[in-house]
């Protein structure tokens, strides 16, 4: 018997065909550094597990499995065990200039589209977000900027050479590009949907990741911020 498609594969690759329709006709390497990071971060307490993040580039090619794990979180603290006296973490409303944890995308020229599915453990819930990357956003990319760097101490070159994403609670994934020196701007914010095949690609009886327990405490007292994000 022949092997039926699913209807998410099905539509990833209708989305990627309409969107790279023409793209035979963009110049090759318009980077003018080796090459851009993509990061991800959730709001404390939120926590997050990507299952794979995916990137177009402006060529046409894919690169699958260019995220994915756990992203950076301020709270719960890396080395911090069971529940604490007091929750600092404030889980509401984004950073002014949020941090991620990602890789950089090694081979691939300025992003067109990424595809993110992640499990919100806070709910629990499986989502997937299609991101579209504007020129506008690739212009703030290729921008060379002249800027005073704490790190360096003296003014130095920089490029927003990196995409951070912060997945929230609600499906909210919310984008912006920054720099080592630079200020992050806001990109974009998307609403992703529920992903019909749940954690795992259905492979899991719909059991997801168990939350830290501090996470569990701060949800059980505080609940989630929805509409924060």
């Amino acid at each position: 018997m022949r092997k039926r498609s699913s209807p998410l594969k099905t539509g990833f690759a209708l989305l990627l065909f309409g969107l790279l329709g023409g793209c035979a006709s963009v110049k090759s390497k318009s980077l003018p550094y080796d090459a851009w990071s993509l990061d991800f971060f959730a709001p404390d307490y939120m926590e997050v597990w990507i299952e794979t993040a995916d990137v177009v580039d402006i060529n046409g090619r894919v690169f699958r499995g260019a995220g994915g794990g756990i992203p950076a979180m301020g709270y719960p603290r890396a080395m911090s065990k069971g529940v604490p006296s007091e929750f600092r973490g404030k889980p509401a409303g984004w950073h002014e200039n949020p941090g991620g944890k990602g890789r950089y995308v090694t081979g691939a020229d300025l992003p067109r589209l990424v595809y993110v599915r992640w499990q919100s453990m806070a709910e629990p819930q499986t989502y997937e977000a299609y991101i579209e990357i504007t020129e506008s956003v690739r212009q703030l990319m290729r921008k060379r900027e002249e800027v005073f760097c704490a790190f360096d101490g003296k003014v130095i070159t920089d490029y927003r050479e990196l995409l951070v994403v912060g997945l929230a609670p609600g499906g909210i994934a919310k984008v912006w590009v920054e720099g080592p020196c630079l200020t992050a701007i806001e990109a974009t914010r998307v609403q992703g949907t529920i992903n019909p095949e749940g954690p795992y690609g259905g492979r899991s009886n719909g059991k997801h990741r168990p939350l830290l327990e501090e996470s569990k405490a701060y949800i059980d007292k505080f609940g989630i911020p929805y509409g924060s994000w």
